[in-house]
């Protein structure tokens, strides 16, 4: 083994062992806290600076085969992964000054780190189901740093539930792709998906999957959990936003081999991503709350991840997940700034868009994209997929239907125009990056998708021109479509518990007898 396969290797494993390492010194009572979180971002740090020099060594190999792999998307991950880890755990030392069980935060927090690490590596479908439930088990602590809430105890006993059915899916599609192949290696079932295709059996393991990451991404109609454990102190809800809900995505990238040729499997997952990130996006813009619109961004942005997998558009899916997990990460983390410049903005109404803007804007944006990739001479993604990407562009050419001079109107265009350009230069640009992933557009799958985009885009064209004609549609969507409110019901109903805490007893009162007369 030479040296830069020993740098890859060990650089690869580096998070899992300090992060590991980081949780079992949490729970040595003797450390005082302050240097207990100096010591935990030092090996915070140390993870990342060996997990950066795995990733310029640019080796690949198996630190042990059919069980663990590294893979340049996986260790782009783990990167990613332990970065946010670094930045949240400097954030969480200031952020819980003063509160009481800090240790057991650390604990967790180092415990998710060093599971997702482990995850990232998973090439068997025992470490792989393993990791990812104990990821959720770790998770749970943080979820509920405040028990005395109500609320964030219901959310997580909601989470719970759907993590329990998740792994009982992992669980029957690890079976049925073990008794097909004879193995649980996940390479052993690329090298045979290879030779001999898809049987049933593995079609029913893709099904399983695909489902259990549904669940596990908090799609519709799961996805209540996600709103609610707002109550968890920030860092909490960078790390669960900014990483362990995009999980899914990463499982999907890796199992593309099998999801290639599983078109009932990829259907379900086409449906499922479409619907959320259609309602999910429509709910957002009812929403007042900064962290809730926050919030159910996610929940929209997975659809689109899920739905980029469904299309077999697997390096864009990666470079979505990169992209969302940075942004969430920022938009947690600075909050407080946000919420700021919110209300700023709330003081000045927003003007609609003029009619004319609003049908010819994706007009200019879908031919810019479809010219720009022309003029490039390799399109990285089909044509349909460039529709998709003018449509969510569009609204950057929105004039104001108000009346303005026409250098204005001149100036805002061009900017817009120039800003749709930069966008399709930096897609263009980011799919050069090696992450080693091969892509399995699928033409049906992407016209439905495009329908359903083009549904969402007209549904806000209609907003801003003829908000009354969606009267109930907005009511229903500040509602959320009342899709958790039937989840929670089913919940409780299939696994009580008491989400209220206990009332504390109260002394008796003494009595004491009246004097006699």
């Amino acid at each position: 083994m030479g040296a830069t396969q020993v740098v890859w290797t060990f650089g690869a494993l580096a998070p899992v062992v300090w992060m590991g390492l980081a949780a079992l010194l949490a729970l040595w009572r003797g450390l005082a806290m302050p240097t207990l979180w100096r010591a935990f971002q030092a090996l915070c740090a140390l993870a990342l600076a060996m997990t950066g020099l795995a990733l310029w060594a640019g080796a690949g190999g198996s630190p042990w085969p059919g069980v663990l792999q590294v893979s340049s998307i996986g260790l782009a991950m783990a990167a990613l992964v332990q970065l946010l880890g670094t930045v949240i755990a400097v954030f969480s030392a200031r952020y819980l000054q003063g509160e009481a069980n800090q240790r057991r935060y650390v604990v967790a927090l180092a415990a998710v780190l060093a599971t997702v690490h482990l995850l990232l590596l998973a090439d068997h479908w025992v470490v792989l189901i393993a990791a990812w439930a104990l990821v959720g088990a770790a998770l749970q602590h943080l979820l509920c740093f405040y028990p005395d809430r109500p609320f964030a105890r219901l959310a997580a006993h909601k989470k719970r539930l759907a993590d329990r059915v998740a792994d009982a899916l992992l669980i029957g599609a690890a079976a049925l792709a073990w008794h097909e192949v004879g193995s649980g290696s996940l390479s052993a079932l690329w090298a045979h998906i290879g030779r001999e295709g898809l049987s049933l059996g593995l079609q029913l393991s893709a099904l399983g999957l695909v489902l259990a990451v549904v669940l596990r991404t908090a799609l519709l109609p799961v996805h209540g959990w996600l709103i609610q454990v707002m109550e968890a102190p920030t860092p909490v809800s960078a790390l669960l936003h900014a990483g362990v809900v995009n999980l899914g995505g990463f499982v999907l990238i890796r199992f593309a081999p099998l999801l290639e040729q599983a078109m009932p499997a990829r259907a379900v997952l086409l449906a499922f991503g479409l619907v959320t990130a259609v309602l999910a996006g429509m709910v957002m813009l009812t929403r007042i709350s900064i962290k809730v619109r926050l919030a159910w961004s996610t929940v929209a942005q997975m659809g689109f991840l899920l739905l980029e997998c469904a299309l077999g558009l697997y390096t864009l899916a990666a470079l979505h997940l990169i992209g969302h997990s940075l942004y969430k990460a920022h938009a947690f983390l600075a909050a407080s700034s946000v919420v700021r410049d919110t209300r700023l903005q709330a003081l000045h109404a927003a003007a609609p868009a003029s009619a004319t803007s609003l049908a010819l804007a994706p007009v200019f944006t879908v031919g810019l994209v479809l010219g720009a990739l022309q003029l490039s001479g390799q399109a990285p993604w089909p044509w349909w997929w460039s529709a998709v990407l003018g449509l969510a562009w569009a609204p950057l050419l929105w004039l104001p239907a108000a009346p303005a001079p026409w250098a204005q109107r001149a100036a805002q265009l061009a900017w817009g125009l120039l800003a749709t350009l930069g966008l399709t230069a930096a897609a263009w640009l980011a799919h050069a990056l090696p992450l080693g992933l091969q892509d399995t557009p699928h033409t049906t799958l992407g016209l439905i998708a495009l329908a359903g985009m083009a549904a969402l885009y007209l549904g806000l064209a209609l907003l801003q021109r003829a908000p009354q004609v969606l009267t109930n549609w907005r009511r229903w969507s500040y509602a959320g479509f009342y899709v958790d409110e039937a989840y929670t019901r089913l919940t409780l109903r299939l696994w009580p518990t008491r989400w209220t805490p206990e009332a504390q007893p109260t002394a008796k009162a003494v009595h004491h007898p009246m004097p006699a007369a």
